[in-house]
């Protein structure tokens, strides 16, 4: 199985950009409505322009809110150094800085993360591998 996310968007090619950017990954299909993100050929995002019904109706309720509250969008990344200073030159929101998780590094992932907010309000937490938080790890 393969996890296949989906979030409505009010700019879909901006989003797009913005999630390039942060994950390094790229637009496979483009286009205002609806766009792909995808790495090495794998689905990692989809991107949906809210008021867009297409056949299928409309996803969701642009007057609820906040977006996705209880919903995190987590990457595990093997360049998460990388992807942090992507995240200061896209000015990404901050919303709990890098950090050990956990913090004692006894048990659980023993990785880092740090917890951003995407331009629509989404939380995206960005995760080293798990194990990559005792100094020995290596991309």
């Amino acid at each position: 199985m393969r996890a296949q996310p989906l979030i409505c968007v009010h700019d879909v090619p901006a989003s797009s950009r913005w999630y390039q950017t942060l994950l390094g990954c790229q637009g496979d299909h483009g286009g205002c409505d609806y766009e792909r993100l995808v790495m090495d050929g794998e689905l990692v995002l989809q991107l949906h322009r809210w008021e867009v019904e297409h056949d299928h109706g409309r996803i969701a309720d642009p007057r609820l809110k906040p977006y996705g509250n209880g919903v995190l969008l987590w990457f595990e990344v093997e360049d998460f150094d990388a992807a942090v200073e992507r995240s200061r030159e896209l000015k990404a929101e901050i919303i709990l800085p890098r950090h050990q998780n956990p913090a004692d590094g006894k048990g659980g992932p023993n990785h880092w993360e740090i917890w951003l907010r995407d331009p629509d309000g989404y939380r995206v937490v960005l995760a080293s591998p798990y194990g990559t938080a005792d100094g020995d790890w290596k991309p």
